[in-house]
């Protein structure tokens, strides 16, 4: 349970304590990496597992894609020319694979290095992220992934917390209040449905089989198929997309394994995760969020209108502040008297109790929404007074963006912008032979009509979202910080009240995108 925190107790925890953290290589694992090692320089060790071949190939990976990122630059002054011997006194990079038994991690390195016996933390970070990942890949990760984990922790005698990233949207397409609450195992959004993770496993595995069967040697094909089919199980059973279906299998698996167990379990739910807000390198970010795709469309002039209604709230929050709260909760949940190790292994003969994970929404929807016009005014407002330049040299003049509030207003919106001028230039193209420069038109108006629906098949269910994450848990969270304001103003900020939405976006959000996606 969570007793009373402030900033000492939260940095004081981690003082000699080794912690294991996967999707270190991800946006969220790089910022929890060097924020323990900037508040805490005396952790013990931080293992992180990563793809690759051999030792060596783990810890250059980890030079190159973690350490080496100009997020770390605060921690590389503060060490100085002491820097790289102190990463190296502190971070233990292992080569191996989280869809593998042990994180895929050599037994013999997991031996030599007494990771099971001292580990302390363990951070579950590594997920596919594709809305329409591959089936097979996407339970690999983010179901198979979390069932190795749990076989790991469950051998480690002085572990003292779990904690395991998902994401709010889970939630899938609900409506209303959404609350804190883990999923029971086979709960489905879907009335008259009930979900077997097992039957889920044997139909990717049988779809490739048949189509080997078959004689279908084209990995294209084969992609496809297996994409097709995790979107048809998730649509069947409620969800939008193949990457919040498995993250909430992921989330039965780690319920339904770690129940009854003497480790306390945390589930930390983000809604759409934003650039650094402040600590360390404001305005930094990886990847391509669910946000910034509109932004860079917007930004390359691709994008004429969206499906969105600007008076919905877009819930965001800065990756700094996730991983504040990941901390708090951490600290808050940890057991100072972890069990024996025999305790842990030896089998239940009696039905175990019913521990569910604690749930945390960090969200900003609840507590402090902003809508999606936010959005839209900071970005006209940046484009204007921050014009992109061209490949000619010249000023890209900013278009205003078309939004439209419903599915019916957007496809009839796209015929009439795309679908029959775009038929039509295909038609005078074929009589015209090509000439008059109309084969051109035709493909640039097709690029920019692919884009639009690309985007709006990935990313519309999120725009039009209704729902609002509740954060009663995190709340409590916050009225945990013993010092006044320790939730709102210090090391550990992660309250959305203190954030003035568009000076955000438009002095930090938007700059940093431009400056590290957009490059």
């Amino acid at each position: 349970m969570v007793g009373a925190l402030d900033e000492g107790k939260i940095t004081e925890y981690f003082k000699n304590k080794s912690v294991l953290i996967t999707g270190s290589t991800g946006f969220l694992g790089k910022i929890l990496v060097e924020k323990i090692l900037r508040v805490q320089p005396d952790v013990k060790k931080i293992y992180l597992p990563v793809r690759a071949a051999d030792a060596a190939a783990a810890k250059r990976r980890v030079e190159t894609e973690v350490v080496g990122k100009e997020l770390f630059g605060l921690l590389r002054e503060k060490h100085g020319d002491g820097f790289e011997s102190f990463i190296e006194e502190k971070i233990v990079p292992l080569a191996g694979d989280v869809m593998r038994e042990g994180f895929g991690v050599d037994r013999e390195t997991l031996k030599e290095l007494r990771v099971v016996e001292e580990l302390n933390v363990i951070v579950n970070g590594a997920a596919t992220t594709n809305f329409y990942e591959r089936y097979d890949v996407a339970l690999d990760v983010n179901v198979a992934g979390v069932r190795h984990m749990c076989d790991f922790a469950r051998r480690c005698p002085n572990l003292e917390v779990l904690l395991h990233v998902s994401t709010a949207y889970v939630a899938g397409e609900k409506q209303g209040l959404v609350q804190e609450k883990p999923f029971r195992h086979g709960e489905t959004l879907k009335e008259g449905t009930h979900l077997d993770i097992d039957v889920e496993v044997r139909l990717a595995k049988d779809l490739k089989k048949q189509m080997q069967a078959d004689g279908v040697d084209d990995p294209k094909a084969e992609r496809k198929a297996l994409k097709e089919l995790g979107l048809s199980r998730a649509r069947h059973f409620g969800w939008p997309n193949t990457y919040v279906f498995t993250k909430s299998m992921g989330e039965m698996m780690l319920g339904q394994m770690m129940q009854g167990g003497e480790v306390p379990v945390v589930i930390v739910r983000p809604s759409i995760i934003t650039s650094v807000q402040n600590d360390p390198l404001p305005g930094w970010i990886e990847g391509t969020r669910t946000i910034d795709a509109i932004l860079i469309g917007y930004a390359k002039q691709n994008l004429s209108c969206f499906l969105a209604d600007l008076d919905l709230t877009m819930d965001v929050m800065p990756g700094d502040m996730v991983v504040n709260a990941m901390m708090a909760a951490t600290v808050g949940h940890a057991s100072t008297t972890p069990s024996a190790s025999a305790k842990k292994m030896e089998p239940k003969h009696e039905e175990p109790l019913e521990t569910p994970p604690s749930v945390y929404h960090v969200s900003s929807s609840l507590r402090h929404p902003a809508p999606y016009a936010v959005l839209y005014r900071t970005g006209i407002r940046y484009f204007e007074e921050n014009p992109r330049v061209g490949a000619d040299g010249r000023p890209v003049r900013t278009r205003k963006v078309r939004f439209l509030s419903t599915i019916a207003s957007f496809h009839l919106f796209m015929v009439l912008k795309y679908r029959l001028p775009l038929e039509l230039l295909h038609l005078l193209s074929i009589l015209c032979c090509g000439l008059f420069g109309l084969a051109a038109l035709y493909h640039d108006l097709a690029r920019k009509y692919r884009f639009v629906m690309q985007l709006v098949d990935l990313y519309g269910p999120f725009s039009l979202f209704k729902g609002c994450f509740d954060d009663v848990n995190l709340n409590k969270l916050r009225l945990a910080m013993a010092e006044e304001g320790a939730a709102r103003d210090g090391l550990f900020n992660f309250d959305p009240r203190t954030i003035d939405w568009d000076e955000y976006f438009y002095r930090v959000h938007i700059p940093g995108v431009m400056k590290y996606v957009l490059k």
